[in-house]
Order: C-alpha cells, then structure tokens, then sequence
C-alpha cells in the first residue's frame, strides 16, 4: 500500500462503524482530519561542527475529550502520513477507553543510533523548545513511543519548565520513576492487553493451556510474553527482526530464559530456551522461522507487536490461528481484515488490545497533578478496571449491533466523541 493513500485506509473502519450507526456527516467530516499539523525543519549542528536540517511533526488530532496525548518516535521514516494516522488512532483508542485525552503523536525524522548521547539531548531540547507553545499539561502531553524513552521524556519536562519558569511535571508521561513517572508504565501496554484477552477467552469458552506466536520482542511484545507464559499460556514462537524460534513440540518456550539470552545474545535465533535449558545450538531444522512464516504458525492466538500492515490480503487467507489479538497498531490491513473475518478468525483491534499504555500514562499524568504516588497494586488494579470495562462495552456492541470487535471499538469511540462535541 502506497504511503500517500495510508490515511485513507486507516479511516475505512471509522467510515464503516459511522454508517452503523448513523452518525452526523458533519461530525464525520470533522473527526476525519486533525484539528492541527505542526511541521518544523530544525536547523541542528552535530558534535562535529557539520550542519543539518532535521525534520520535526506534531499532529493535534482531537481535544474535545482533553488535552491532545500521543507518542514522539525517533525514525528515519516518520512521516506526515504516518504521524497522522497515529493521532487518528489514539484519539479513537483514549475515546474507546474512557480517558479525558484527545489524539496526538509526533516524531523526528531520524535514525538516534547514528546520534552521540550529547546531540540526542540537545536535539530534544531544541525540539521541545520548537514545540513549546502548543504543548503544555492542559494543552498537549506527548509520551515515548518508537526509539525514545524515559531519558528523552526527562529531558522534555525539564526543558519545558525551563521556559515556563516553574516545574511541569505533567506536560510529558513516560517520564523516569525518580521525574514522577508512574509505577507499572513498563509493562502497562502488555498487562493491559492480557486483560483483555482473559476476558476475552472466557467469552469464548476457550480452554487453557493455548499456544500463542508473538512477533515483535521489543517492550510490549517481550511483556506481553512474559506475562502470558506466567498465566499458563504456551508461547510457541517468538520473533524480533532477526526472525523467529519456534517449538514444534508445542511444550512451550521458557520466557524468562529466553529474555535473558536475548539480552547476553543481541538476537532471539538461538534462544531456543524450553524448561530450565537454552539449547544454543538449535539454528537449522524446524526450530528456525522468518517473521513471514511465524504469521501462519498453527496456533490458537497469533499477536502481532511489531509493524503495522504485516497481515495483508497476500497472507491473511493462510492464518491459521483462531485470535488475531493486535498488540502492534495498525497490523492488519483493511483488506485483510475482511478476509479474517470471512473465516470466522476473531480480531482484537489495536485500539482495545494496545490501550493499557495509555490508560496508565492518564494514571501518571493524574498523579502529577495531584501530587499522589500509586502503589504497583494501585495501578495494576486500575489498569484491570478500565480495560475490562471497555472489553465489555466493545463485546456488548458487537453483539447487539452484529458487528466485529473492531467496528464494536470505532462504534464506541464515535459515541462518547460525538457525545462531548462542542457546539459551534
């Protein structure tokens, strides 16, 4: 799929949820572009006295909820498109599940691995200051998302209240435990999800144990791994851009020897760690699979929590698995949803599975506000609360209206905005 026609891809579900339900075309039109676009180009100089242009995006999609709220991504291949269809998204996912936030997200257009620690720091600062009027507590919060984390989050909260000349704590979440970040932020997308799948698996009637295949093994694929093998699911293929094991045996990969090999190994492929072993030398036969080939691996519940559009109308008749739980956003292409749902394979959208991250960046945003600490407990207690409500609510939709679990979310989030849109 071409970039320039992405958007209006990533708008097919909304338009369909809107005739569902006949909702104003007015509002349509409305909730189908961003309210604001910030572009900037960034004049930057390296440690080595060598000059540069950096692109910069912001996209304010939606504050008729609160303020805007979203990821800033480090990549060489942000872009417009890809920014807003992100906005687009987490203003119908914070809708979905109850939060008083609105849709952002940005980024800059660079690859951070090829940046000293030093140059990292001082491009952020200059982005911060760049961004600076149109963000703020009550206005815009961004968050981390792709290659950015608590560091860079630090780093702008102290440079934004370096210019408003007080602390601001809640302008960005994401922050580190000691700036005031949230307890439970690190795990919060995949713990959210496996609320939802519980939930979900119970609806069903399903039995475990079930054998899942995960594709991603960054930090919301590497917890969600963790904690489905901790709840007595099988994790029967792993991947992360290297490739994928796979255990044909189905008896299951241990996932707390399989993270701590990664981590000495740099890579999944050889990790085969199964019971209190790795055997390292398993690199051939059927314990070796290309991120392709993990997609029509004979599982229950496949999750994809890496890239999006990796399940296409070129792939998705030959999935195997019964749940198509997306951990990643934007995985499945419309086309492709079309054919799972011709097969009678159930879709967990992104906006319900992946929202955990959200929910608990609202907690962390929350007690920066007013100046509470929640325990662990606190959080993930809460974190159960607002997933399994909204899970319901989506399943309720679905079966009244006769619809499929994505088009029950967008069906959801089009009420409460449409419920909480301004007059004119």
């Amino acid at each position: 799929m071409g970039r320039s026609n992405y958007f209006d891809q990533v708008l097919i579900p909304l338009k369909k949820a809107a005739v569902k339900i006949k909702a104003d075309k007015t509002f349509l039109e409305i909730i189908s572009q961003p309210q604001r676009i910030i572009e900037l180009n960034l004049p930057f100089v390296y440690d080595s006295g060598k000059k540069d242009f950096i692109k910069g995006y912001r996209v304010q999609y939606n504050n008729w909820l609160g303020p805007f709220k979203g990821g800033l991504r480090f990549h060489p291949k942000v872009d417009m498109d890809e920014v807003k269809s992100l906005a687009f998204w987490m203003m119908i996912k914070n809708a979905l599940i109850g939060v008083p936030f609105g849709g952002g997200k940005g980024g800059l257009q660079i690859d951070p691995k090829k940046f000293s620690e030093k140059e990292l720091e001082r491009l952020t600062r200059q982005f911060t200051k760049a961004l600076s009027p149109n963000i703020g507590e009550d206005v815009d919060v961004p968050a981390p998302d792709v290659n950015t984390n608590s560091k860079i989050m630090d780093w702008i909260e102290d440079e934004y209240s370096k210019l408003l000349g007080k602390r601001s704590k809640a302008v960005v979440t994401g922050k580190s435990l000691a700036n005031g970040g949230s307890k439970g932020r690190e795990e919060a997308t995949g713990l959210g999800g496996f609320f939802v799948l519980e939930k979900l698996i119970e609806k069903l009637g399903l039995k475990k144990p079930l054998t899942v295949a995960i594709q991603g093994f960054g930090n919301v694929g590497s917890n969600m791994a963790r904690i489905l093998y901790g709840n007595g699911y099988l994790i029967v293929v792993l991947s992360d851009i290297k490739g994928a094991i796979y255990d044909p045996q189905k008896i299951g990969f241990n996932v707390d020897l399989v993270k701590q090999c990664k981590e000495e190994k740099g890579f999944l492929a050889g990790c085969y760690c199964i019971g209190s072993v790795c055997d390292l030398a398993r690199k051939v036969d059927d314990g070796i699979l290309t991120n392709e080939e993990l997609l029509e691996s004979p599982v229950d519940i496949l999750i994809p929590a890496a890239l999006e559009n990796v399940i296409t109308e070129h792939n998705a008749g030959k999935i195997s698995a019964k749940i198509v739980f997306e951990m990643a956003n934007g995985p499945t292409t419309p086309k492709a949803d079309e054919i799972l749902n011709k097969r009678g394979i159930m879709v967990v959208p992104d906006v319900l599975a992946n929202a955990g991250g959200v929910t608990v960046s609202y907690f962390e945003w929350l007690q920066n506000r007013t100046q509470e600490r929640w325990t662990i407990q606190k959080v993930r207690s809460k974190l159960k609360e607002n997933m399994t409500k909204a899970f319901e609510n989506v399943w309720d939709i679905s079966q009244k209206k006769k619809v499929n679990l994505r088009i029950a979310s967008y069906i959801a989030a089009i009420d409460r905005l449409q419920r909480n849109q301004p007059g004119f």
